[in-house]
């Protein structure tokens, strides 16, 4: 038969997801759009609780937030740039803003009670990493998820390494693990291109995140694994029709096609196709 393809072949999953699953889902808007269809499946889902992510320290620092107890602040609060009134966090994506601080902190801590509730209990986490570029802010030192359209200089541009990526990683498994709930994770890196890196700064990033996911795995003894959603994304549909408008992120077709794979994969046989 002739081969149109170069099929990305996964391993058998490790961890699976089952409809009796509670799922927690961080990271780039590849989980917003996945942990949205997931919902419609009728999966019980709790998909980004603070917004988009992309990077990892952001990713843990959320993390972080749901294992902890504290609650936003006036301290945290920060008026958007470019002439937008808003107010946001550092901690959120700009979906969160509000007309004042106190309706950003009723929404935003309304928001992280009912997360924090869900990872209290919830069983498996699915995190995508988009990028292993971040901001960090030079008044606080800390990396942002999200520069807020602040002025650039206020904040360092960085890349992380492929160490710096694992240590993320092992950072939020040791959290999940000492949760009440045990917590099984998926990790998958986005195929959404980020092109204000430029292509090889693209290429670097997306290298220092499959690198880091990689040592990771092969250093922990829980339960973890891996769906390469960026591979099937580079090789099976290696076409610029499977590409949106901007030719960055996933057109809808490859968004359902890399959904499918993914419940194929994770899914036990007795459930497929409910």
């Amino acid at each position: 038969m002739l081969k149109l393809q170069t099929p990305v072949t996964d391993q058998p999953c490790k961890v699976g997801i089952s409809y009796e699953d509670k799922i927690l889902m961080l990271g780039s808007c590849f989980s917003d759009n996945i942990g949205r269809q997931l919902a419609d499946f009728g999966f019980d889902v709790c998909v980004n609780p603070f917004g988009t992510l992309y990077n990892p320290v952001s990713i843990l620092q959320s993390v972080e937030l749901l294992a902890g107890s504290g609650l936003f602040g006036a301290d945290d609060c920060m008026q958007i740039g470019a002439g937008d009134e808003r107010w946001c966090s550092f901690s959120h994506h700009t979906s969160f803003a509000r007309g004042s601080v106190d309706e950003f902190l009723s929404h935003a801590n309304t928001a992280l009670q009912t997360a924090r509730s869900f990872f209290a209990s919830c069983n498996k986490i699915i995190i995508t990493l988009g990028t292993a570029w971040c901001f960090r802010n030079v008044g606080s030192g800390r990396v942002v998820s999200n520069c807020l359209k602040r002025p650039a200089g206020e904040f360092v541009r960085e890349r992380l390494s492929s160490a710096e990526v694992a240590s993320c990683l092992s950072r939020i498994a040791s959290l999940c693990s000492s949760s009440v709930c045990s917590k099984e994770l998926i990790f998958t890196v986005s195929p959404i291109r980020h092109f204000k890196d430029g292509a090889h700064g693209n290429q670097v990033s997306k290298a220092s995140l499959l690198l880091g996911v990689e040592d990771f795995m092969a250093g922990y003894s829980g339960a973890a694994d891996y769906f390469p959603a960026y591979e099937i994304m580079m090789d099976e549909l290696r076409d610029y029709r499977f590409y949106a408008e901007d030719m960055c992120h996933p057109s809808a077709q490859a968004v359902d096609y890399i959904r499918e794979r993914f419940l194929s994969w994770a899914l036990p046989a007795s459930e497929q196709g409910r």
